[in-house]
């Protein structure tokens, strides 16, 4: 029996319209809460093709699936790029293209990923403090990826997002200069709370704060969460009407934070993952070559929802076998 639109569902009613594909492994930062020491290769740079990926979208597109976002590690390291966007944009049924980028190439580039298909664009930015920004990253890029931003910001994006990880350090020096920032951009600014992957236990117990600093910041100016989108990630937003954007939290420590999961991820190489914490994943990548009879792939897909689990286990301090984020894209 053929699967119907609509029916990518899991055991606990959980339903699936957003996928984040990681499209590489490779990232060119070094942020000292993921990749300290920089990426390093550990096996071919075998990773999914154009013609795989939409051939993927199609599939996902034909059972509900109307949300793509592109991860990496950093996905603009990819010289075909430009490729992937634009074959997504040609996938009935796929509504919203995003992308998570560090910036690096962002103000040369832009335009072209606009061009081809991309509507919505989030920046990782740490600090917009230039030494810490440096200090985080391991590259004094800071007024590079600004300039980007400004950029996309004058083009006709559907949403431009600035990503932050709420580092103990950082969040000391309060949030005052990120509400300056949002006073006349629209731009959503989403503080991250630091999680817990396999090599970085150390660095978590030093550096994790709760996401309320930020949110018990916000309410006492007068700042009101605003309502998720159906297809949104997990980010709660905050809106004031004296600025022009909006500053939110995304909390996966949080009571509740898996209750809503209404997304799927793709790894570089094409396995299937279920939780971004969970542990190994479903093959795909050998039925990707058939660009006509998507029923194999929806299928397989739809069963391997049964094993999706209620939440992930990040409060007894087990990160599944995730050791970094730019392995699965965060």
């Amino acid at each position: 029996m053929a699967f119907e639109a609509h029916n990518l569902a899991d055991g606990f009613g959980r339903r699936f319209s957003y996928v984040r594909l990681s499209v590489t492994e490779v990232c060119n930062f070094r942020c000292t809460y993921c990749l300290p020491d920089g990426w390093k290769k550990t096996g071919p740079l075998s990773f999914l093709t154009p013609s795989e990926i939409a051939n993927l979208a199609s599939a996902f597109a034909g059972v509900g699936v109307t949300k793509f976002r592109l991860t990496g590690g950093e996905p603009s390291v990819r010289p075909d790029l430009i490729d992937i966007i634009a074959n997504l944009a040609a996938v009935d049924g796929v509504k919203k293209i995003a992308m998570t980028t560090n910036g690096w190439n962002l103000d040369q580039r832009v335009n072209r990923w606009r061009n081809a298909g991309l509507s919505h664009l989030n920046v990782s930015v740490d600090s917009l403090d230039r030494e810490t920004f440096r200090t985080i990253t391991g590259h004094d890029k800071l007024p590079a990826v600004m300039a980007g931003i400004d950029t996309a910001l004058g083009l006709d994006f559907a949403a431009v997002k600035m990503n932050a990880v709420l580092l103990r350090s950082t969040a000391n020096t309060g949030f005052d200069t990120w509400a300056e920032f949002v006073r006349e951009r629209p731009v959503a600014v989403r503080f991250i709370e630091l999680m817990r992957t396999g090599d970085n236990a150390e660095y978590f117990a030093a550096n994790y704060v709760k996401g309320s600093i930020v949110t018990d910041w916000l309410e006492e100016r007068g700042w009101a969460p605003q309502d998720k989108h159906k297809d949104g990630g997990p980010a709660v937003e905050y809106a004031h009407p004296d600025y022009a954007g909006r500053i939110g939290l995304i909390a996966p420590y949080a009571a509740g934070f898996c209750d809503g999961c209404n997304r799927l991820r793709v790894t570089a190489r094409g396995k299937l993952r279920l939780c971004l914490f969970g542990e190994g994943g479903c093959d795909l990548r050998d039925l990707l070559q058939d660009a006509e009879d998507k029923e194999p792939l929806t299928r397989r897909i739809a069963q391997a929802l049964s094993g999706k689990a209620a939440g992930h286990r990040l409060h007894e301090n087990l990160p599944g076998d995730l050791l970094h984020l730019a392995q699965l894209g965060g």
